[in-house]
């Protein structure tokens, strides 16, 4: 028999080593120790770590890349970056919208990230609804996108959210948006994220609320929200992305809420990179984080994945597509640094992150797509560690992009000429 790929002595994420991968018709068709037939292309991985691709649950595609136009955020402040917002929107183009987001795939897909879900504000405009369905459609051989319909101004707030939010699911937007927090009152938004509701159970769609992303602790529209998803049995249909008001609210409650939100099955995402960067700017000190709370909500058995949200853009001057740059930062701010809560760390940008967007044929595994990732790592926290460098990144079945090992030579006598930052992975004894 003879494979379009076979991926030689693998490691994955489960911790099996020694593992061959053979891939025919751009699926997975063998995990297994020493498989013995021809292929077409053979990768030795040399025993380091193969895994699924990252995933990004939670993108502002219609922004990335904008950073500088039409001028810097030069406090890194959100009240900055939202006046920015303001002044970049009259000026987009649907040629630059296109250009913009391509050049970020094209990063993408270097840093083995090859599924996105970004949020469009539908606010005043649907110009960026019609860029990102062509990108939608021109990446889609090599990057799975989706969108959301998010009324950035407040779905009641803004004059033409109603309408503009209708027309683009009309145009083929799949996801239904909101951010409940930004209406007026609290009323409004309780009243937005019910209408919101009602929309994506009538069309059959997926939600995914920017909620309670807020300092506030009184700010509690996530509890609406696990209402909501029961009401209408959308279940894990249901993502509530930052709720950072969670960080801020007392413990007696929000044991309560972690409890309603496991209970509707509604999928958290929390962004690490952005919620601790604009959370707690009136603190002066002790200084809040503004994540959510991610370890009580797995402990829970919620499904929490990790996004990047944004990347050189009005409201983060930094950011890189890199997912494990993400997964290393809620390493840190959510002090997960025991063994079993970093490897969860790497779910949330891989496994977790599939399950919250929905894919299908996601994974390691024979019937799987033939999706996967290379890297110079020993195992997913070595990943994490090291932010390890994608070796080889495939999509299909077809090797889509490569990158060179990390090393660095030395001129130093009586020491390796090569330094391999991979090779100083701890020998750690398995229970």
């Amino acid at each position: 028999m003879t494979f379009d790929l076979l991926i030689r002595n693998a490691t994955l994420a489960d911790g099996r080593s020694g593992q061959d991968i053979a891939v025919s018709a751009e699926r997975i068709v063998a995990v297994e120790r020493a498989i013995t037939a021809e292929a077409g292309e053979v990768i030795d991985a040399e025993g380091q770590l193969v895994s699924p691709p990252f995933i990004d649950p939670h993108f502002h595609m219609d922004a990335t890349l904008s950073l500088g136009i039409p001028r810097i955020n030069r406090s890194g402040t959100l009240l900055e970056g939202i006046a920015l917002w303001g002044e970049l929107k009259p000026l987009l183009t649907h040629d630059a919208l296109v250009e913009r987001a391509l050049r970020y795939c094209d990063l993408a897909v270097a840093q083995g990230l090859l599924a996105i879900r970004s949020h469009i504000d539908i606010s005043d405009s649907l110009i960026a609804v019609d860029a990102l369905l062509e990108v939608r459609e021109r990446v889609k051989p090599y990057i799975d996108l989706q969108l959301v319909a998010f009324p950035q101004d407040g779905y009641y707030r803004s004059p033409r959210a109603v309408d503009l939010l209708k027309e683009a699911l009309d145009r083929g937007i799949e996801i239904v948006g909101g951010i409940p927090h930004f209406e007026r009152t609290m009323e409004a938004g309780r009243q937005s994220v019910a209408a919101l509701f009602r929309i994506a159970a009538d069309r059959g769609l997926r939600v995914d609320i920017h909620c309670d992303e807020s300092d506030d602790p009184l700010s509690r529209h996530v509890e609406t929200m696990a209402a909501e998803t029961v009401r209408f049995g959308l279940g894990d249909r249901v993502t509530a992305s930052h709720c950072t008001s969670m960080h801020s609210m007392d413990n007696y409650y929000a044991s309560k809420l972690i409890a309603l939100i496991a209970e509707s099955g509604m999928n958290v995402i929390a962004n690490p990179l952005i919620n601790i960067t604009l959370q707690g700017p009136h603190d002066t000190y002790p200084k809040r984080r503004g994540l959510t709370r991610v370890p009580e909500l797995l402990a829970a058995g919620v499904n929490v994945s990790l996004g990047q949200d944004c990347c050189m853009d009005p409201w983060y001057s930094l950011g890189s597509g890199d997912m494990l740059e993400v997964a290393h930062m809620a390493v840190h701010v959510g002090q997960m640094t025991s063994q079993d809560a970093m490897a969860t760390c790497f779910e949330a940008v891989t496994t977790h992150s599939a399950k919250t967007m929905g894919l299908d044929g996601y994974g390691i595994a024979p019937g799987c797509r033939a999706d996967m990732v290379l890297l110079q790592a020993a195992s997913p926290v070595e990943a994490i560690r090291l932010r390890a460098t994608r070796l080889a990144v495939i999509r299909a079945g077809r090797v889509i992009a490569r990158t060179p090992a990390r090393a660095a030579s030395l001129s130093l006598p009586g020491r390796p000429a090569v330094v391999n930052p991979a090779a100083y992975a701890p020998r750690i004894a398995r229970a």
